[in-house]
């Protein structure tokens, strides 16, 4: 299991903390983040991108600070600047089987495996590094608002699970997934209470249980 590790802020500095660990040797800083815990249904999605030393992107921030349409202008200038990155995606199967932590840690896991060029070292939202990877790793509280790579993850990965959720509601047209993304907004658990739950359901996580629980009483 992953251990809790929060940065201790005296030894580097947040507001350029690629750079100073740049300047302490390490050449390929990798920001990791993810997106979709909270979320009723559908997959934890995490990407891992390494920013080049000196890039020059404007507007990168919290992806949840940033409009629909900003993080898609980000997202497309990062592909056309063929910045380093990769996705990792667990899906509601597994978040049940294994809990949304460990879930989440595996995704973040799987997206630094995917990079083309392995990081010399990797900042990871949140307080708890990755398990089982080699390279040093500082976890960040608030890291995406604070850390461009991490910010630069999270645009990342939330633009791929978004399109992924307006996807699987072409194949659950019941549920407005392209809306709400999965999360337990009254419109999402008015369309859970109506239709029950779908494939892509978390079962483990409380209304989509107590949901089920209703069915088995009736059964």
């Amino acid at each position: 299991m992953a251990r809790r590790k929060e940065i201790v802020e005296e030894l580097l500095d947040l507001s350029g903390i690629e750079e100073s660990l740049m300047e302490q040797g390490y050449q390929l800083v990798c920001g990791v983040d993810e997106v979709g815990r909270g979320p009723l249904a559908g997959p934890v999605v995490a990407a891992a991108v390494i920013l080049p030393r000196g890039l020059e992107l404007a507007g990168i921030d919290d992806s949840k600070k940033l409009s629909p349409e900003k993080r898609e202008d980000i997202y497309r200038r990062m592909v056309d600047a063929r910045i380093p990155c990769a996705i990792g995606i667990i899906d509601s199967e597994t978040i049940d089987k294994v809990n949304i932590l460990r879930a989440s840690l595996l995704a973040m896991r799987k997206a630094v495996s995917e990079l083309s060029m392995a990081p010399d070292c990797i900042l990871v939202d949140g307080s708890y590094t990755i398990p089982n990877l080699h390279q040093p790793q500082y976890a960040i509280i608030g890291g995406d608002a604070r850390c461009r790579s991490i910010g630069a993850a999270s645009i990342v990965a939330k633009v791929t699970r978004d399109r992924i959720m307006a996807r699987y509601q072409e194949l659950h047209p019941q549920f407005s997934f392209s809306i709400h993304k999965g999360y337990p907004t009254p419109q999402h658990l008015a369309e859970l209470e109506k239709h029950g739950p779908c494939a892509i359901h978390r079962r483990s996580f409380g209304p989509v249980a107590q949901k089920l629980a209703q069915y088995a009483i009736f059964e």
